[in-house]
């Protein structure tokens, strides 16, 4: 009979309702590989993934033999040809505009007001705000930003997120405001009434690749007179479902 692990694998805690066990543990044996890794040993796998030796070789086998794992003459282990196949194919198919409009598109369903996705761009030594995409709240008033406009790099919620969770090293200088985007990370979103335009409110929280880097910024602004804390969460549910997707 299988000994009991006495600590769950990081499939079991992390396993798809209605799903199958061993796809969950191979699939989390390719998710053990982070960046910089050129290729990994049994031993790696198996401490990253909290499973037994011995059930990692029998996944790896499958996996190797489907060209998701390749073994090195070393004895490592190193993401195989499919994973670069499939990369392909999805590099081909992917673009920007199958993902972002419809998330935006329910977060104005779910809250009434305008959602936007705002990316920093570089221009040499400056940077700007572009407003990539933007779908409009159905009310009469609100604000009339378009996509492809370019907004204020430093003022407005959005701008705020750009600037908290970009390079550290660009943060305004002072203590107060080294302290006000501190607390922007650790709360994870910003929420303003009246910082780029006293009319207006904003709430913003970030986007982020599959790697952890920033990708941009999920933004729902309104007239100052609707600003509701209530769209915090839906907001940052919104941000969530664009992670590593973007």
């Amino acid at each position: 009979m299988p000994r009991k692990a006495q600590t769950e694998s990081v499939s079991d805690l992390n396993a798809a309702p209605g799903g199958a066990a061993a796809v969950d543990r191979a699939l989390t044996l390719l998710s053990a590989f982070r960046a910089g890794d050129d290729a990994l040993t049994l031993a790696q796998l198996a401490q990253r993934t909290q499973l037994y030796k011995s059930t990692v070789l029998r996944l790896l086998a499958s996996l190797e033999h489907a060209r998701f794992i390749r073994r090195q003459g070393d004895g490592r282990y190193a993401l195989g040809a499919e994973i670069a196949r499939l990369h392909g194919l999805y590099a081909a198919s992917f673009s920007l505009d199958q993902v972002v409009p419809p998330v935006l598109r329910d977060l104005v369903g779910a809250t009434g007001e305008s959602a936007a996705y705002h990316v920093r761009q570089d221009h040499g030594e400056r940077h700007v705000r572009l407003c990539l995409y933007r779908v409009d709240s159905p009310h009469m008033v609100r604000d009339h930003v378009r996509a492809g406009d370019l907004l204020p790099v430093d003022r407005g919620a959005g701008a705020r997120i750009l600037i908290a969770f970009g390079p550290r090293a660009e943060w305004p200088a002072g203590a107060g405001e080294q302290a006000f985007y501190e607390a922007i990370v650790k709360q994870g979103y910003c929420a303003a009434v009246g910082d780029r335009t006293a009319e207006l409110g904003g709430i913003s929280a970030p986007v982020f690749h599959a790697d952890g880097r920033l990708a941009g910024a999920v933004t729902l602004t309104m007239p100052a007179h609707r600003y509701d804390d209530a769209f915090i969460a839906p907001v940052r549910a919104a941000a969530a479902k664009l992670d590593g997707t973007v």
